[in-house]
């Protein structure tokens, strides 16, 4: 039990500051067809998804029941593929506009990740290997897989079988990221560090310079106004301010509030566009 409190930000301070700009972020990515909702809701927003995995990779490291924990994420992910699914079917906007967030699946194939690089330094090898490698082949075959199946087969294997996939949270740099900062989770200015690093060689290198050679009129400036996934970086110095305390109260809000939020955004945009 904490009996005292640390300067700093604790656990659950940097999950409100995360949930906070995540519902930014998502009431541009949902309303933005309106014209009104200013970019710089999702340019905050960048910050949240490090902001979470930052604060997962604490609580995997310091709870008491690993499997529970996994469990969670797990029946979330999910939980909110299977009511995506059934929300394409009744209810579609105009646009074809459809939200799709792999944040919660790339956490539980993360969470499978962590357990197995603890195996591996603890010399479970088999084992080990296992679970670090399986979660980064399967999207191999669930893309052939899903040539022949139907549309409710794509979606049952993909929420039953956790794959990492298109969206900024959910692709392969992402989970690489998160395997380094949790293999430095000791050191917490490595860890930081090389989040920062990671993060800008992909979202503003490799992206600026793929996008600058597909695109003759790319100017540089619309790394700060179209292309801003490297915003991300900015959450590393809230990610210093952790005090290592868990901190107290709204457990389940965070939960709950993350599928719950996205799916009334998008029915109220459907009524708007109806």
């Amino acid at each position: 039990m904490e009996n005292t409190v640390k300067k700093g930000l604790s656990g659950t301070a940097l999950k409100w500051i995360a949930l906070v700009l995540m519902t930014l972020d998502h009431i541009h990515y949902i309303f933005g067809f309106t014209g009104i909702v200013p970019e710089a809701f999702s340019m905050a927003g960048r910050l949240a998804a490090p902001l979470f995995l930052f604060c997962l990779i604490e609580g995997f490291s310091h709870t008491h029941d690993r499997k529970a924990y996994f469990l969670k994420i797990y029946l979330l992910s999910v939980g909110m593929m299977l009511m995506m699914f059934l929300l394409g079917g009744f209810a579609r906007r105009a646009d074809n506009f459809f939200p799709r967030n792999g944040m919660m699946t790339t956490f539980a194939l993360l969470l499978i990740i962590w357990q197995g690089m603890d195996d591996l330094q603890a010399r479970h090898y088999g084992k080990g290997m296992l679970e670090c490698l399986l979660p980064l082949i399967w999207p191999i075959f669930a893309m052939k897989l899903q040539k022949d199946l139907p549309a409710p087969g794509i979606w049952l294997m993909y929420s039953l079988v956790p794959t990492w996939g298109v969206t900024p949270d959910a692709m392969l740099p992402f989970i690489l990221i998160g395997m380094v900062m949790y293999a430095l989770r000791k050191k917490r200015v490595w860890q930081v560090s090389a989040f920062v690093v990671l993060t800008f060689l992909h979202d503003f290198v490799y992206v600026g310079s793929m996008v600058a050679r597909v695109m003759p009129d790319f100017a540089p400036v619309q790394m700060l106004t179209m292309y801003y996934e490297w915003f991300s970086i900015f959450s590393a110095p809230l990610m210093l301010c952790y005090n290592g305390q868990r901190g107290r109260g709204m457990k389940k809000l965070f939960y709950i509030y993350y599928p719950v939020h996205i799916y009334i955004f998008y029915m109220i945009s459907c009524l708007m566009m109806a």
